[in-house]
């Protein structure tokens, strides 16, 4: 089964002033395109070729093939960043079981939000700050350009992309103002809880 790019699920206007049009069509349309298209053209002939998106992910991290952690990762990790921001998102009012595990094992939702934006604004280059559950707990991570939670033995459930292709349109150098946007303003804490009651 070949990768695919998704429609976004709202108007490419939907989350401005947060997130522009124009940051959607390039990010959308061009770079997960282009995850898309690469990751076909490495998974082509290839054993893992028809298994599910995070099987490769496994795989490949265990196998150290660049090519399908950086294009197939990628596609995995944007698959679910649109989702995981919406119109009118963000706020400190989780749903209930997310809300418990934020403040049993995350210290509550003040420090999830500095450990969660830290997490962004410090990781070197390109990557991607991260909520998972490892060994049925919640943790802050973050990981380098394409990799992700599930290469390290965790289940992501909300995820933000500091590649500066996601950033740099509305915010320049600003990382830590867009991520600040991010949490405040943009996720949507049902699709995060979603993912939370699947992985627990």
């Amino acid at each position: 089964m070949a990768l695919e790019l998704p429609s976004l699920p709202y108007d490419y206007d939907a989350l401005a002033p947060y997130m522009s049009r124009e940051t959607l069509e390039f990010h959308h349309d061009k770079h997960h395109q282009a995850y898309v298209t690469n990751g076909n053209k490495a998974l082509e002939g290839s054993a893992l070729e028809g298994k599910s998106l995070e099987e490769i992910c496994k795989a490949a991290y265990a196998d150290k093939n660049a090519a399908l952690i950086n294009n197939v990762g990628q596609h995995y990790n944007h698959l679910h960043f649109w989702n995981w921001m919406k119109k009118g998102g963000g706020g400190t009012k989780l749903p209930g079981a997310l809300a418990k595990a934020v403040d049993s094992d995350l210290g509550g939702y003040d420090k999830f939000r500095a450990d969660f934006i830290n997490a962004g604004t410090t990781q070197f280059g390109s990557g991607w700050a991260w909520l998972a559950v490892k060994g049925g707990k919640l943790e802050v991570m973050k990981t380098a350009n394409g990799e992700n939670p599930l290469m390290h033995g965790a289940s992501p459930i909300l995820g933000c992309d500091v590649w500066e292709h996601s950033y740099y349109i509305d915010y320049r150098n600003a990382r830590p103002k867009y991520l600040e946007a991010f949490v405040d303003s943009l996720i949507n804490w049902d699709y995060v809880a979603e993912m939370y009651e699947k992985a627990v």
